[in-house]
């Protein structure tokens, strides 16, 4: 390519303003007309456009230019209006039903001679509990999204960055353009940059094309044009799914390509769960009945001779009385409930669908490093020049001792070389930690153990060219120069891939040829290090022709230097939540790219592995099989282990599952664990060692990393399906206890209802709304890991809760249709005789509206549990739900004796012993309750005795 492109693309750049600070060039402006002339500049011209240096900006250089361009982040969705949004919550069903009951009850207050107050006060109680829905509905909306963004933000998104000469790594929001990045396979891109150096470097620009094939990436110059095709760039919102590449920063927040598609998808509206739209579809279908049967009770009492008015307020309380108006709020607390309290217990849940989807997982097919262990892997053997070398210390504190160290110097030189981790020392409170690979990490530690500085071996031997690591090859390797000018391959893999590109080996400083003898003497140690459960990598190298030799020459005729074995130990939680996850009848499935006795090690020690001989299979054996094969594995294989396996295999294993109707939930934290998160019906990733690229692919972000975050994650999403199955029982068998009363009187003749609309709507506010919402709070069961995940298809209104519904509300039912008719046939008044303002007639009602309010405080504590007596649970276990339950009550006592409320309700005073049946009423419903759940578990131990 001719040099005047570059000219030109220089020019161009350099007319974005004068130079600040300590540069010699202007940073760059942001403009699409400069970012178009980037491709083409010459690699040896980038940082000098760019207005950065290969040793990175300084610190004042990114001050100076944070204030220019602002941080590298994108704006926040932009919310609707407030008052916009506040409409919006009068558009649900049950609140336009409601409405147009209120218009059409102000109407008939209106048009009516003489106005009765009492229609104005029920059109107003209408009106008032449509308002307390929709406050309650925006705020919990509100809520939510504050809630959404402040878990979000503890999940950073940082990078690796050049400042001051230093490889620093900071949030992404603090780059400014010039800043050079620093990228490995996994990491996510946090803005556009140009390339300066890349090695097998491959993106996946999905997120901007489309595209989810990777597309290789080169420094190389190319022709000018529209950044977003060039070779030679990388861009925010992308990945790096191999190879490793440093790049300079051009655009920043808005100013990139996926700035520009943010500001056009941000607002997009989130999609409904099925359990939203389920629990949507059943209100739809309560509100028609609703409506169907006011409107027939209408026809049936209107001919009888009853005043229009009078009919109308009549039907409009059958109504009322069948509409849950406090559903859909208390839906949307209780997921959110079950969204904080995983956050509370280390899982971030993006996504409400995965706490609906979390209680019927059947099948967790996890990893084993960082997630079932510590990710603290630590070397404790080697084994070089034919023997072992023990090694002592834990962690990642270069502290301990190798016994013998001289004849593993060199191995661990070569490791140390061939690693691109970073190990950090101490700072305040932070422990010494590694950046990068762990595995790298552990032999960093142990090369300063035998006294090396990884950091002056590589000063004194750069690393001129890299072979990264891949699933394929399962090799790593790097060229390095020394001191005379000669050139050095340096390579770590595993064990017996390595071992089948050597033919020789280091003996006592020499090099002799690997004899078959030899090699069965590697393998057998190789072996033996994974017998005890460590991880075993081998080490080799070989003298190369130049700096940048083809793959083929460097990995081959290697000269073998040892082996390094490391452990990894078990997370101390992992093994009780191991024995959970077999209480509640969830398969776990280790999926390992690690060695078979590795992984069978690891597992029997957490107690996944318990049988003698556990179902083993390699990518290997894998490939071998065909899907009906692999579906005989998994239906036969108790307890299985997937060694040896690539990121297909694992997406293969996830397709099989579900082809079988699991729900899966998988763990990954790599790029390439991406496909199978994405597939599973629960993606965990991790967040504390996790790729963002990972992270992005997930529907839960562990945030400490380990397994047993799933298993309490398992059972909150258990315990929030279950509370919500808790006050839809509440909720419904309530509104039978309003509607059999009326229907009763209707049937039986008596003229008036026994409970008036306006009271409805006064037990709605009093003992419906507010129980509901702590029965959506209600902490989770002792049981709720000891019973087989529900089945995939399982209904949320199932006929168990229908029959739970039906035995509570009628009980409520009897009770109250009970107290009403004594009262009004111990008066001795004919049914033809009373009137409203009849004080036997008030005093009936009042004991109706009171004996469903002080049914629903005792129903509330019935519903606490499923078979577990509330008793044992514990009474004091939920405060608020008590607290509501009394308010009720208080609030049906004020309603009761103050003159002010009597005249809107129309009610009486009631005697103590008016209270004191009513409390023997809800006593009683307890008591059966108990009765009912007492017989399931007799039910089930007989059950379990007769097996």
């Amino acid at each position: 390519m001719s040099p005047e492109p570059a000219r030109q693309a220089t020019a161009d750049l350099r007319a974005g303003g004068p130079s600040t600070g300590v540069t010699t060039t202007a940073p760059p402006d942001r403009r699409n007309t400069s970012a178009s002339s980037i491709p083409a500049v010459p690699v040896s011209d980038v940082f000098a456009v760019l207005g950065s240096f290969p040793r990175g900006l300084t610190s004042a250089e990114v001050a100076t230019r944070r204030d220019r361009y602002g941080p590298n982040e994108l704006p926040g969705v932009r919310r609707g209006q407030v008052w916009r949004r506040l409409v919006a919550q009068f558009t649900d069903l049950f609140a336009v039903v409601l409405l147009v009951s209120s218009a059409i009850t102000f109407l008939a207050y209106w048009l009516g001679q003489p106005r009765d107050p009492s229609t104005l006060q029920l059109a107003l109680a209408i009106l008032g509990v449509v308002l307390l829905n929709a406050g309650i509905g925006f705020a919990q909306e509100y809520s939510a999204e504050r809630t959404a963004e402040s878990l979000q933000a503890m999940v950073p998104r940082t990078c690796r960055v050049l400042r001051d000469g230093e490889r620093r790594e900071l949030p992404a929001r603090e780059l400014v353009p010039g800043d050079v990045v620093i990228l490995d396979a996994g990491d996510a891109v946090p803005a556009d940059c140009r390339l300066v150096e890349a090695q097998e470097a491959a993106v996946n620009n999905a997120a901007l094309t489309g595209e989810s094939d990777p597309v290789a990436r080169v420094a190389a110059p190319v022709a000018p044009g529209p950044p977003l095709q060039a070779r030679n760039c990388v861009f925010m919102g992308t990945d790096l799914v191999a190879g490793t590449a440093k790049a300079v920063v051009f655009a920043t927040g808005t100013a990139t390509e996926f700035g520009r598609i943010f500001r056009l998808t941000a607002a997009a509206p989130r999609q409904r769960t099925p359990l939203q739209r389920q629990v949507a579809v059943m209100a739809r279908r309560v509100a028609g009945v609703a409506l169907a049967t006011g409107a027939a009770l209408f026809a049936v009492r209107l001919p009888s001779g009853q005043p229009f008015v009078d009919t109308f307020v009549f039907s409009l309380g059958v109504m009322v009385a069948l509409v849950p108006e406090g559903l859909p709020a208390t839906l949307s607390v209780s997921l959110a409930i079950g969204v904080r309290r995983m956050a509370r217990r280390h899982a971030l849940v993006k996504q409400l669908l995965a706490v609906e989807a979390l209680g019927s997982t059947s099948v967790v097919c996890t990893d084993k490093t960082g997630t079932l262990t510590q990710a603290e892997m630590t070397v404790v053997q080697l084994w070089a020049d034919g023997a072992p070398h023990a090694v002592s210390g834990v962690g990642y504190a270069p502290v301990g001792e190798i016994t013998d160290a001289g004849p593993v110097r060199e191995l661990l030189r070569a490791a140390a070389l061939c690693s691109n981790a970073r190990l950090v020392p101490p700072t305040g409170r932070d422990p010494w930690r590694v950046l990068g690979d762990t595995t790298e990490g552990a032999l960093l530690v142990a090369a300063r153990k035998a006294g090396l500085d990884p950091a002056r071996e590589e000063a004194g031997t750069p690393r001129v060219a890299e072979h990264p690591f891949d699933s394929a090859r399962k090799l790593m390797s790097t060229v390095h120069r020394d001191s005379d000018g000669r050139f050095f391959a340096y390579v770590k893999g595993a064990p017996l891939e390595l071992l089948a590109h050597c033919d020789a080996i280091g003996r006592s400083g020499t090099t002799a040829p690997l004899s078959d003898a030899a090699r069965t003497q590697v393998a057998a140690a190789a072996d033996s290090m994974a017998g005890q459960g460590l991880r075993v990598l081998a080490v080799a190298r070989r003298p190369v022709s130049g700096p940048r030799p083809p793959l083929g020459d460097v990995e081959s005729e290697l000269t073998l230097l040892g082996l390094a074995g490391m452990y990894d130990p078990p997370r101390p939680e992992v093994r009780d939540a191991v024995d959970a996850c077999r209480r509640a009848g969830i398969r776990i499935i280790m999926v390992t790219g690690d060695h078979p006795l590795t992984a069978e090690a690891v597992a029997r020690r957490v107690g996944i592995v318990r049988e003698s001989a556990p179902a083993v299979a390699t990518g290997t054996q894998l490939d071998a099989l065909d899907d009906s094969g692999l579906d005989a594995l998994l239906a036969n294989s108790n307890e299985l282990l997937l060694c040896r396996v690539s990121p297909e295999h694992k997406m293969r294993v996830v397709t099989a599952l579900q082809r079988r109707g699991e729900v899966v939930a998988v763990t990954g934290d790599g790029a390439n664990d991406a496909p199978a998160l994405k597939h599973a019906d629960i993606g965990v990733a991790m967040g504390a060692s996790g790729t963002d690229v990972a992270r992005e692919a997930a529907v839960m972000v562990l945030l400490d990393d380990s397994f047993a975050s799933i298993t309490t994650a398992v059972g909150l999403g258990r315990s929030v399906y279950r509370n919500i199955r808790k006050f839809l029982i509440y909720l419904f068998s309530h509104n039978i206890a309003e509607l059999v009363p009326i229907l009763a009187a209707t049937f039986a003749g008596f003229p008036l209802v026994p409970i008036t609309a306006i009271q409805i709507l006064a037990i709605d506010l009093g003992s419906d709304v507010l129980p509901a919402l702590a029965l959506g709070a209600e902490p989770m069961e002792f049981d709720v890991m000891n019973s087989p995940p529900r089945p995939r298809q399982e209904r949320l209104f199932s006929t168990t809760v229908m029959g739970r519904t039906l035995f509570l509300g009628g009980i409520q039912a009897l009770g109250v249709c009970a107290v009403f008719f004594w009262h009004i046939h111990a008066s001795g008044i004919p049914y033809a005789d009373f009137t409203r303002d009849n004080p036997v007639y008030r005093e009936a009602i009042t004991m109706v509206q009171a004996g469903i309010v002080v049914s629903q405080f005792f129903n509330a504590l019935a519903v606490r549990t499923d078979r577990q007596s509330v008793f044992r649970a514990g009474l004091l276990t939920n405060p608020w739900l008590l607290a509501a339950g009394c308010f009720g009550i208080g609030l049906m006592a004020a309603i009761s004796y103050a003159p002010p409320l009597q005249a809107v309700f129309h009610t009486a005073p009631l005697a103590p012993a008016d209270w004191a049946v009513l409390a023997a009423f809800g006593a009683l419903l307890l008591a059966a309750e108990e009765l009912r759940k007492w017989a399931l578990r007799h039910r089930r131990t007989s059950s379990k005795g007769g097996r």
